[in-house]
């Protein structure tokens, strides 16, 4: 039987302010990285949406924040094994600006549960995604 293979291209925001990075909280029903791992706002990039398009609508939905500007920083790839399905994941990753307001998760049943500014300062790697990781490491953060 041949295992089955799906590629996938999101779009990730790196939102930082003083000492804090935006993250999300993976639920169960992420269907790429393991849930309660914290991770990047953003997603898949639908058929025929533009990426930053794809940032606007996914930061709406996990974060309930506005876009105001992005800039891609770059790009990786990734190999991943979820609930049967192996994938192959490309993310575009953003610096991004944000306007100011409440979080909160707008759409419900997702693959995030929680959104939260996280202080940098004593983050770890085993609770944060693989794209997590590499995005505090384009931004100059080691951990």
């Amino acid at each position: 039987m041949t295992e089955h293979v799906r590629s996938r291209v999101s779009a990730y925001a790196i939102a930082t302010t003083q000492d804090r990075l935006l993250l999300t909280r993976l639920s169960d029903s992420s269907p790429v990285f393991e849930p309660g791992l914290w991770h990047l706002p953003g997603g898949g990039i639908d058929p025929g949406e533009q990426p930053r398009e794809a940032l606007e609508r996914e930061l709406y939905e996990e974060t309930g924040l506005e876009l105001l500007d992005a800039r891609l920083v770059d790009a990786r790839a990734y190999t991943a094994h979820r609930l049967g399905v192996s994938w192959n994941l490309v993310g575009l990753f953003y610096r991004v600006d944000l306007a100011p307001g409440p979080l909160a998760v707008t759409k419900e049943d997702d693959s995030t549960c929680a959104v939260d500014w996280i202080p940098l300062p004593g983050l770890e790697e085993s609770v944060l995604s693989p794209a997590a990781i590499d995005a505090l490491r384009m931004i100059g953060i080691g951990i």
